[in-house]
């Protein structure tokens, strides 16, 4: 496994299935863990990985417009967008990457 590879890619977060909208309200739903991890398998992770992986973005605080423009990132393209084309905010993007290297040394070592 190219572990840079995964790395840019949780990096740049493929968020490809986002929630969907629903009952009417103007407030959006609430991204939970499960809907990251969902996502992260959507964009190829394996089921333990993007588990572990979800677990870490949502306790490493990211705000829910951080992840809602994370889950609307267009990684189809292949190109990684960085945080900042993404739109997230210096909070959001230092916890962004504090939340990948924790990724990095918990999730995918752990798992290989």
């Amino acid at each position: 496994m190219r572990l840079s590879f995964v790395a840019a890619a949780l990096v740049a977060l493929p968020l490809l299935a986002a929630c969907g909208g629903g009952g009417g309200s103007d407030k959006p739903a609430e991204i939970t863990q499960a809907d990251v991890s969902k996502s992260l398998q959507t964009g190829g992770l394996d089921a333990k990985t993007a588990d572990c992986s979800a677990k870490i973005f949502v306790e490493q605080g990211i705000s829910q417009d951080g992840l809602r423009r994370m889950l609307k990132s267009d990684t189809k393209s292949g190109v990684v967008p960085d945080a900042q084309s993404a739109g997230l905010s210096k909070d959001d993007t230092d916890k962004m990457q504090a939340a990948a290297m924790k990724i990095i040394s918990s999730c995918m070592q752990a798992n290989h």
